[in-house]
């Protein structure tokens, strides 16, 4: 079975404090167009707002959640995604509003080299839980 048979149907990560997640969250994957479709509390119900002090999970998507943020799962454990972009303006926005809500730098938008393939452009930033969050343009 080729690569282009194989599809990831959703995904997330662990976070300690959740408002700072949703924060950046809402701010880095908004940059992609993509927007908090369905939050859900600690016992799995649906969440009333951002600031419900049950707040368990958040799902991001455009016409389903593809991305999860939760309390139910490690956090810290330093794991890397990466989010595929349609414009260079996309992967700038990506890590301009990542750095202002919180995240750290961690590799400036541009094209990559050095066991990266031709075309490669991409930004990183550090979430608040220490996880590398990236976005990429694959051009080319």
């Amino acid at each position: 079975m080729g690569d282009a048979n194989w599809r990831i149907d959703h995904t997330g990560i662990g976070v300690a404090d959740i408002q700072a997640a949703v924060r950046f969250y809402d701010a880095v994957l908004g940059a992609l167009g993509l927007r908090p479709l369905i939050r859900i509390t600690k016992d799995f119900g649906v969440a009333t707002s951002v600031d419900d002090p049950d707040l368990g999970g958040v799902g991001y998507g455009a016409d389903y959640p593809i991305f999860w943020i939760d309390v139910f799962h490690p956090s810290g454990v330093k794991q890397h995604t990466a989010f595929r972009a349609k414009t260079r303006d996309e992967v700038e926005a990506f890590y301009r509003v990542g750095l202002e809500a919180g995240g750290r730098d961690n590799g400036a938008p541009g094209p990559r080299a050095g066991g990266y393939p031709p075309g490669y452009f991409a930004a990183f930033v550090i979430d608040p839980d220490g996880n590398n969050i990236e976005v990429v343009l694959r051009e080319g």
